[in-house]
């Protein structure tokens, strides 16, 4: 096994050139950040279906939003599977620095891309993440009183 002495100087918190700093940290931390901002949001959601349930109980509401959360967590596990892919493999490439944040920047662009292009396009006709209703028929089950 051989040690990077650039990833041993960030772990140190040795003083590094930006542009190397930034070539070693933007590629895949655009896209990686991006997804832990995402999840944080979904578990403030999730807390919050259960704090204000509107109309519904704190239980179906903590449900409906539990299973769309579902849903969002393995579309970030993609999300995080190419940001592992761009760091295990662009990141140190011998590319120059440019071209690494460039594909960094490039990949996070696509994923606002996508999130704000195909997800309004979701939120118009009405998907909300959740599943059918026809399969949402299990609930926690009822103590009789």
């Amino acid at each position: 096994m051989r040690l990077d002495p650039r990833g041993a100087a960030l772990a140190l918190g040795v003083a590094l050139p930006l542009a190397l700093f930034l070539g070693l940290i933007l590629p895949h931390g655009l896209l990686e950040l991006t997804a832990v901002f995402v999840a944080a949001a979904i578990g403030l959601r999730l807390f919050w279906s259960w704090v204000e349930p509107g109309g519904r109980t704190r239980l179906d509401s903590f449900a409906h939003e539990g299973r769309t959360a579902a849903a969002v967590a393995l579309g970030l596990v993609a999300v995080l599977l190419v940001s592992g892919f761009i760091e295990g493999f662009v990141t140190p490439s011998g590319l120059p620095t440019w071209s690494r944040i460039g594909i960094g920047i490039v990949v996070e662009s696509l994923f606002l891309a996508y999130v704000f292009v195909v997800g309004r396009a979701a939120v118009r006709d009405g998907s909300t993440g959740d599943v059918l209703a026809r399969d949402a028929g299990d609930t926690a089950p009822v103590t009789a009183a």
